[in-house]
């Protein structure tokens, strides 16, 4: 496992804040938030990104996150797949290998419906596969479809290609209607990327973005995910990612270092730091 910070987490601070932060506290793995990067490259350019991580000695393995591309055909879908494919295309120049897509997916009318899910999934994939990029989709506990373990591993399953697999975010394990034991899905194969945030004193039901917490610092049960990951020999990421607007206003190096300890200590490799 590479222990990694969501970018996302100090979504308040510059890119090359960031990167020179996370660094300085010891960070080996960056999860980017593509906003940020393409701020950063929209100032600068993408050969300046990359001088940066490489500077800093930062690896970029992973990006974050695509979403809209099971919209209803509307003019807004187009918009999010022209976005897509310009991501991919910097993906490809960073050599980001992992991109997480949402499976932000209402509930199928009909047979057509899943039906044309699966079409958009496999054509997604097949425009990574162009780009170099796996695609780790993300199921979202407050989707219509989807919206669990079981469901996700079965799209991608339906897909069948090897560039299209599972992000699993513990947020979403947790919240929604997954269970412990949907975890036996989980595969060295089909295991791309995992987020890990954890939550007190929050009903499961009534929880938001807004309400995670670092891992360990809650009520959250890490030890089945991270036994699996174990049994698996998974070797892909594991970042912590914290979309909490009261941790974004915490200084990128200091949230680094809290946040890596954490992390070490909820993967078990707290010595290894």
């Amino acid at each position: 496992m590479q222990p990694a910070l969501a970018q996302v987490s100090t979504l308040a601070a510059a890119f090359d804040v960031d990167v020179a932060d996370y660094a300085a506290a010891g960070c080996e793995a960056i999860e980017l938030w593509l906003t940020k990067l393409e701020d950063y490259v929209e100032a600068n350019s993408v050969a300046a990104a990359r001088e940066l991580l490489s500077a800093n000695r930062l690896a970029a393995p992973v990006a974050s996150f695509q979403g809209g591309l099971f919209e209803a055909e509307t003019a807004a879908r187009g918009q999010h797949w022209d976005l897509y494919r310009k991501r991919l295309g910097l993906c490809e120049q960073l050599d980001v290998k992992t991109l997480v897509v949402a499976l932000d997916l209402a509930r199928p009318s009909s047979s057509d419906s899943l039906r044309d899910y699966v079409e958009r999934l496999s054509a997604a994939g097949k425009l990574a596969a162009e780009h170099r990029v796996r695609l780790a989709c993300e199921f979202q506990a407050d989707r219509g479809f989807a919206n669990n373990l079981q469901t996700a591993a079965a799209l991608v399953g339906e897909v069948g290609m090897a560039n299209v697999g599972l992000c699993v975010d513990l947020f979403h394990l947790h919240t929604g209607p997954s269970s412990e034991s949907d975890l036996a899905l989980l595969t060295n194969e089909n295991l791309f990327h995992v987020q890990l945030s954890d939550l007190v004193g929050t009903l499961r039901e009534l929880a938001v973005d807004a309400d995670r917490i670092l891992p360990g610092d809650g009520e959250i049960a890490l030890a089945p995910l991270v036994a699996r990951l174990r049994e698996i020999d998974y070797g892909g990421c594991v970042s912590v990612e914290l979309l909490n607007p009261h941790v974004w206003q915490i200084p990128p190096r200091q949230f680094a270092d809290v946040a890596l300890t954490a992390l070490r200590t909820a993967l078990g490799l707290a010595g290894d730091g």
